[in-house]
Order: C-alpha cells, then structure tokens, then sequence
C-alpha cells in the first residue's frame, strides 16, 4: 500500500512520524507500508530469530532482530530479520542495545508475503547489499525456494529439499537446508 503525501515527503519527516503497524518503508521518497504478516511468514520468521540467536548469541558473533527499522543511504526499512555482527549492534549511553539503527544490517531477510512485491523487497535486499551487507535473502514460502543473495555476486536460487542454504561467514556455524527452513511450517 503506498500513501501519497500531498507534498514530497523527506526522510527526516517520515521519520518524524508515527510507527504504523504494520510497519511503513520509507523508499525512493514514497511511503510504502509492509503487509500484514500472515501464518507461514510469522513461524520462518521465529524460528529464523531464533535459530540463528542459538548459534551467534552465545559466541557473541551476532544477533537477529525481528523487524527491525534501519535507516541508511536515504532509506528507512525494515527487514524481517536484520543480523548484526556483535560489534556492529549499536548501543545506547546505558550499555543497552539502541532503538534507533541508522546503519545496514550485515545479513538481510526477508519472507515473502502473499500479494508483496517482489520487485520491492528484492530492491530492498539490494540497497543493503550496495551499503555494506554481506548477504541477502529473499524466502517464497508459497515457492518453497529461497534466492540467496552474496554481495557481489550472481544471486542463486535455492528449491530442492537437501540444498544447504548458504549463510554469511559472520555466522558460519549457523547451517540450514531448504528442507529444514520450510519443515518448519509443519506441526
């Protein structure tokens, strides 16, 4: 859903705004807001959080963070999961993690939801990838495939059960199969 302001909006101002829910997108000076997310987006979406939190928290490698707004090179998203190298996870003057990222995450997620652009999101995965991510990906729940997306890189589409889901060095241990990930739509 795009809403169009009567005058062209800037970043400062959007960001002045009210958090919508779901959440808005600030791109290319439009305002467009994410849908609302449905059963199959919201389990891949735990269980990523989760999973790779198992494996990088601990080690103090990363953290994954659900929906989590970053803001950088003149837009303001917010990926479905945004993984942060520990020493990138931006701290407020307590010590405590910040409410406000304006920065790119070093790993961009995102699950396709039913009637989403995939233009859009894919856009998305590549501003990141173009400021400083160091990978990507775009999951089809509906496909059961997933696009990976190395920064410099021809993208690669994943789809067959056994395939090992590649995964940034930051987070090497964390191994997934196209299997596993949508195994997880099963009770």
């Amino acid at each position: 859903m795009v809403k169009s302001p009567t005058k062209p909006l800037i970043l400062e101002e959007f960001l002045s705004l009210p958090e919508t829910k779901p959440s808005s997108e600030y791109i290319n000076g439009q305002i467009i807001q994410k849908p609302m997310p449905q059963g199959k987006h919201s389990i891949l979406q735990g269980e990523l959080v989760s999973n790779i939190n198992s494996v990088a928290k601990p080690q103090r490698i990363a953290l994954a963070f659900p929906e989590l707004r970053c803001t950088f090179g003149g837009r303001s998203i917010v990926p479905d999961v945004a993984v942060f190298a520990w020493e990138r996870i931006l701290l407020d003057e307590r010590g405590e993690v910040a409410n406000v990222f304006k920065t790119y995450p070093d790993w961009t997620i995102e699950i396709l939801s039913p009637d989403q652009s995939q233009t859009k999101v894919t856009g998305n995965i590549l501003h990141c990838l173009k400021y400083g991510s160091r990978f990507g990906w775009l999951i089809d729940p509906d496909e059961h495939s997933v696009l990976v997306y190395p920064p410099k890189q021809q993208p690669e589409l994943l789809q067959e059960e056994q395939e090992k889901l590649p995964v940034p060095d930051l987070v090497s241990g964390f191994q997934l199969t196209v299997g596993q990930l949508f195994g997880w739509l099963k009770l």
